[in-house]
């Protein structure tokens, strides 16, 4: 941040008067703030409403802990003085984040809005101070991807996997303290209480918090940089022991006073207790570090906790000078924010369909059952706008086929789950996947990507296919159909799709490939009829 030749060497030395702040720089950071409010609007209220989960409600401290860590920071570096010719890569990151919420507006993808706010600050910080001095500010700019929702795909995986962690450490503890329990999937049956680890565990929505603790401790530790990697990676293993000593300890509660008081002990102990343990074992961590410190300073000392002065750090605004690169910034988003907003309303349109209501019973010789409610609860963690679950049987044939088929309007509000996810929840392993091309097998002239999976469950065994459907595509990789999605929402407008999956059990006197066939022809005979129910392009 540079300052104006006639200004003290020591300008941090005197006390700011009202009217310094009241200069051309101060007034083009303020426009340009302006601006990106209005640019990236979407994006801010993508986040507003995420933060009001449970799983994200740490999120608007996590700006406040970025500008401690920024004025901290700020600090070690001194006020230039003349003007700095190194501003200009600012712009072009500034560039890029305008891009990258220009596609997410223009695609119905609020979340990618919020993702660009981030480079947006580091854009202005490199235009405030230079390239030079800039591009020191990584961390307290890093460290704002924590108050950003994760992509569904990702956070459902994430989870998902966290929760089976803490299932098996959690059963394991009880076994060593002589408590009888089963696991299948991440339900542990007790007995007399089965308890659904997505439940028992809530306190896994303490892993961003605790995400965003760790790093703000790897960043403030005096120390060699393993430490620092140490204390950042710690985290998740944190975590996931303390719900793991979470689900022991209600277990020993069943066993010994009932279910009555293991659930008033589970609202008791999903709350601050967890978030407040993990942090003590962090801090518990850091102390252990120091044995291994070089200099063998004391905790507050490797922590460097020091906050004084932040005071006068703020009021470096002041200096901000009124370059052409921040003019430039300013104006583009001023540029860019009246665009958008004078642009025609993109519509996300979605294509007439029949629902799955009207799906025949009898495809060929295999006649369906009557359509499957699912549970509210797995109901409404599936949040399709149409469902479709049924088993067909074959008069000559023992083993049914189940389809499934989950339809949605539109994605960008969760949208599709990976039968990834919830085939191990329900005590399902999957075996083996692989994703294949199948237009060979059935006498497709086009492409036709599925996975193609075996699942076990004790004895049981079953294969499957599923796929998602996006626009005419049939995409195997979850992952590639959010990319699908984001092109398609810019594209042409669409950001509906579906989950198409086909089970059948494998029977104990029969071979895989003899299952697969009366698969494969439940799979030929759905394919035809599915441009009625989920639309191509």
């Amino acid at each position: 941040m540079s300052l104006s030749p006639n200004m003290s060497s020591d300008p941090l030395s005197q006390r700011p008067a009202i009217g310094q702040f009241l200069n051309a720089g101060l007034f083009w950071l303020i426009v340009a703030t302006l601006g990106a409010l209005a640019f990236f609007w979407n994006g801010i209220d993508a986040l507003l409403v995420a933060w009001q989960l449970p799983e994200y409600s740490h999120g608007p401290l996590i700006p406040l802990l970025s500008l401690l860590l920024f004025l901290r920071q700020l600090k070690t570096e001194p006020v230039h003085l003349g003007p700095q010719r190194d501003r200009w890569p600012g712009v072009i990151v500034l560039i890029v984040a305008m891009g990258f919420g220009m596609l997410g507006n223009f695609s119905g993808i609020d979340d990618v809005v919020a993702y660009a706010l981030i480079l947006w600050v580091g854009a202005i910080l490199l235009i405030s101070f230079g390239w030079q001095q800039g591009k020191h500010f990584w961390p307290p700019v890093l460290h704002l991807v924590y108050m950003l929702p994760l992509p569904g795909v990702l956070y459902f995986k994430l989870s998902t996997f966290l929760q089976m962690v803490s299932s098996e450490l959690g059963v394991w503890f009880l076994h060593v303290l002589g408590v009888t329990v089963f696991l299948e999937g991440n339900i542990i049956d007790l007995g007399v209480f089965k308890l659904h680890v997505a439940e028992a565990c809530s306190g896994l929505r303490y892993l961003f918090p605790i995400l965003s603790f760790s790093y703000i401790f790897a960043v403030l530790y005096q120390g060699p940089m393993w430490h620092k990697a140490v204390l950042l990676i710690s985290a998740a293993p944190i975590t996931v022991f303390m719900n793991s000593v979470r689900i022991a300890i209600a277990g020993i509660i069943v066993e010994n006073w009932g279910i009555d008081h293991v659930e008033g002990f589970s609202h008791f102990f999903e709350g601050w207790v967890i978030f407040m343990a993990c942090v003590l074992i962090l801090f518990f961590l850091a102390w252990l570090m120091l044995f291994l410190h070089p200099n063998k300073p004391s905790l507050t000392e490797a922590l460097d906790l020091e906050t004084s002065g932040l005071g006068t750090q703020l009021a470096r605004v002041r200096f901000v000078q009124p370059s052409l690169a921040l003019i430039a910034g300013a104006v583009l988003l001023i540029a860019g924010a009246a665009a958008w907003q004078m642009a025609p309303e993109a519509e996300t349109r979605v294509p007439p369909r029949e629902p799955f209501a009207l799906f025949p019973r009898q495809l060929g010789d295999w006649q369906s059952t009557a359509p499957r409610s699912l549970a509210p609860g797995v109901e409404k963690n599936l949040g399709a706008d149409d469902y479709h679950s049924v088993h067909f049987f074959k008069r000559e044939v023992e083993a049914p086929v189940e389809l499934f088929m989950a339809w949605y309007n539109d994605q960008t509000q969760g949208g599709t789950h990976s039968p990834e996810i919830c085939l191990p929840g329900a005590g399902w392993e999957i075996a083996w996947l692989e994703r294949v091309d199948i237009a060979p097998e059935v006498g497709f002239d086009e492409p036709f990507m599925l996975n193609r999976a075996v699942i076990q469950k004790g004895e049981a065994r079953m294969i499957a296919y599923y796929w998602f459907e996006q626009h005419g595509r049939h995409v195997a990789w979850d992952f590639a159909a959010k990319m699908y999605l984001l092109i398609d929402g810019f594209t042409i407008g669409r950001t509906d799709g579906a989950l198409m999956r086909l089970i059948t059990p494998i029977g104990q006197h029969e071979t895989e490939a003899q299952a697969e066939k009366r698969l494969k022809e439940m799979f030929l005979l759905t394919v035809d009829q599915m441009p009625r129910f989920v639309p191509g392009q």
